[in-house]
């Protein structure tokens, strides 16, 4: 995705526009999301990231918006909920608001890793925050023949999926999501 130069202050100024109705040079740190809840249309015409066992069921990267929380999460338009996420040894089903985010590999890619780790001089997608603050970016596992999207951060030591009820935590060789150079 090619985004526009943004003009100068001054430049803004002289056409009595405001500097900050241009867009930015790069994606934010969590990338351009689709907010979505358990009632909304699911978008058309998107890419899934990957399929569920089935080898139809399309699966997506997302953050599951909790009251204190942001989890990154997979999202199963063919499932009810169809947004999932890991924490406390089981796959949480979450009926509240969550955000899409579109895969896009021209601007994205996966990185292998291990262990929590971010690979030196890459930056990754940011996926969401604990209660705490401590930072969750995306990470993707695979866990019975499936790539599953979940979280990733040093401090997890690893990547947290959900996947058949419960929490599955990859210690090594997984990836997680960044943005390309």
């Amino acid at each position: 995705m090619n985004f526009p130069e943004i003009p100068s202050q001054e430049h803004a100024m002289q056409a009595s526009l405001p500097a900050y109705s241009y867009m930015p040079l790069q994606a934010p740190y969590s990338g351009y999301r689709i907010p979505l809840n358990e009632n909304s249309t699911f978008p058309p015409a998107l890419h899934p990231f990957s399929y569920d066992a089935d080898g139809v069921s399309p699966i997506f990267i997302g953050s599951a918006i909790l009251p204190s929380s942001v989890h990154p999460c997979k999202i199963v338009p063919a499932l009810d909920p169809k947004c999932m996420f890991p924490y406390g040894g089981r796959e949480h089903h979450h009926r509240g608001r969550y955000d899409l985010l579109p895969f896009d590999a021209n601007t994205m890619e996966c990185v292998p890793t291990s262990h929590g780790q971010i690979p030196a001089g890459r930056r990754p997608v940011g996926g969401g925050y604990e209660d705490n603050g401590n930072k969750l970016y995306h990470g993707i596992a695979t866990v019975g023949g499936v790539r599953v999207p979940g979280k990733t951060g040093p401090h997890l030591g690893g990547c947290n999926v959900s996947f058949a009820g419960q929490e599955h935590i990859i210690h090594e060789n997984y990836d997680i999501l960044c943005w390309k150079f």
